[in-house]
């Protein structure tokens, strides 16, 4: 016996919520399922699951119930308009790094007259930046690091399913391209402070790479070690951005406003008033 769309939802949402787990998550599972758009999905509601609709729904929620994130369970997340396979190896890119992408876009528009620049992503992960950054500007010549080899291979295949030519390399930080010049250097690196994963949902301290999350020197061991080597590698003019945990701002950009003297170092909050982002510019 199957149960309607709207059946399955209602009690999937309930059990979420009883276990303290974000409901909206059935309506993405459901979304993902059925392969059905969200306001398709809201026209279908009364619409009978199939037998294989509803096993896979229910063998999904399950998963959800016991604390995996549902961008894990589905196996991708949308991020600046693309989609983006994602798995353990990797972390779930967030809506706040969207912000960092346009961000650099739009300055990078207005700080370089040639549109063949070449930009460099820092502990990629899942590829979001990169592969984003070289759909909106196709003449960029982008490459994209991490240290972690199972992420790389996340990373590859988002280039290729979303049809964009990245350059991959192994490493860490700034090692890889320490043989070139950069226009554009972007990372959203590990910045959670080991004491603060207390305060940490399950579901994110469970499940998301811990390389990928903390970093030392109270979340800012990479701010540092980016500061210190990424001055010698960048052209000028050039764009450094990089995306800061929300009360690191002070500390992250006096690191900038020390290794750059004479850049315009910018300290950016995201749609929430928090501060998000860092921005060093040098002109030429």
């Amino acid at each position: 016996m199957t149960e309607k769309i709207y059946e399955a939802l209602q009690r999937a949402s309930s059990l979420l919520e009883q276990q303290g787990i974000e409901p909206h998550a059935a309506q993405l599972l459901m979304e993902f399922v059925t392969q059905k758009s969200r306001a398709s999905l809201f026209a279908d509601v009364q619409e009978q699951l199939t037998g294989e609709q509803h096993k896979d729904f229910w063998d999904k929620t399950d998963e959800l119930l016991e604390g995996r994130p549902v961008q894990y369970v589905i196996g991708e997340e949308g991020f600046y308009g693309y989609t983006f396979k994602v798995d353990e190896n990797v972390l779930i890119p967030r809506p706040e790094t969207e912000e960092l992408v346009y961000g650099a876009l739009e300055r990078s528009q207005k700080l370089f007259a040639t549109k063949k620049i070449t930009v460099a992503d820092i502990g990629t992960g899942s590829g979001a930046i990169a592969v984003s950054f070289k759909k909106e500007w196709s003449e960029a010549l982008v490459t994209a690091t991490d240290i972690s080899e199972g992420a790389l291979a996340i990373a590859k295949y988002n280039a290729k399913a979303n049809d964009a030519d990245v350059t991959f390399l192994q490493g860490d930080l700034t090692a890889p391209i320490a043989k070139d010049k950069w226009d554009v250097v972007l990372s959203n690196p590990p910045y959670i402070a080991h004491d603060e994963a207390t305060l940490m949902s399950g579901t994110v301290l469970d499940h998301e790479p811990h390389n990928a999350l903390f970093a030392d020197e109270d979340g800012l061991y990479f701010y540092r070690k980016l500061a210190e080597t990424l001055p010698p590698l960048m052209n000028k003019p050039s764009l450094v951005a990089v995306e800061i945990g929300y009360l690191q701002g002070p500390d992250v950009h006096k690191l900038f406003t020390e290794a750059f003297p004479e850049a315009l170092v910018e300290t950016v909050k995201d749609i929430n008033g928090k501060d998000r982002m860092i921005f060093c510019e040098t002109r030429e």
